[in-house]
């Protein structure tokens, strides 16, 4: 029999890389920003599960593509930011810090498709930055932005904290300030039609409660 198959958010693949391997469980992943696998869906592509933001799970089992009920949420995320290793740590600890760093930077990076980066193009809309940022931004397709700052591409990397820690080296500074937070939870859910439900629910069973807990909040995630 095939492979589980699953259609996951880069949010995630930190944990699933290093609990896959430990459950011995038997799936074929795709691991892509949401936007990226929501366009997917849109095209036709199905899987058995995916793991994806709770709005775009709600959307999608509003739409049917997903069995409505399924929804099991499994962490929260924060959104980041980060610096190369060596490099000087500037203040992110308030909005006007925050604020103050992101215009002191000379180079930023940021991802299109990925839940942190859709959030941080509308924070710098919402903060009155957008035009000064975007000007010396690179904002990447998909990926982990920590790379450009091992490659020396950037001075700062913004994404989830859990994506930032998947590339190893980096020096992340923290949590963006707790008040313009959003609100971003990861989620999993089957979809419709799948021949392998069961197997799909004790998947999320596996990667799910108080034993890997522990893990979820190592990464960077606060288990739901």
């Amino acid at each position: 029999m095939a492979d589980l198959r699953i259609f996951s958010t880069l949010g995630v693949v930190s944990v699933l890389e290093e609990l896959l391997p430990r459950l011995g469980l038997k799936v074929d992943p795709v691991f892509e920003p949401t936007k990226r696998l929501m366009d997917r869906i849109a095209a036709g592509e199905r899987a058995d599960l995916a793991i994806l933001t709770s709005e775009a799970i709600d959307e999608l089992m509003a739409s049917g593509v997903l069995v409505p009920g399924s929804r099991f949420d499994l962490a929260r995320s924060y959104v980041g930011m980060a610096v190369a290793p060596g490099a000087p740590r500037p203040d992110i600890s308030t909005v006007d810090a925050f604020r103050a760093t992101l215009l002191a930077a000379r180079t930023i990076a940021y991802s299109r498709a990925g839940a942190s980066g859709i959030f941080f193009a509308g924070l710098l809309e919402r903060m009155g930055l957008s035009a000064e940022v975007n000007a010396k931004a690179t904002i990447i397709p998909s990926g982990f932005t920590g790379q450009l700052l091992l490659d020396g591409k950037v001075e700062l990397a913004v994404q989830q904290v859990s994506e930032l820690m998947a590339v190893p080296g980096i020096d992340i500074l923290g949590k963006i300030p707790m008040e313009i937070q959003p609100d971003t939870i990861f989620s999993a859910a089957l979809f419709a039609g799948t021949a392998r439900a069961q197997e799909a629910r004790d998947f999320v069973a596996a990667v799910s409660g108080l034993s890997v807990a522990a893990l979820y909040r190592e990464k960077g995630l606060q288990p739901v």
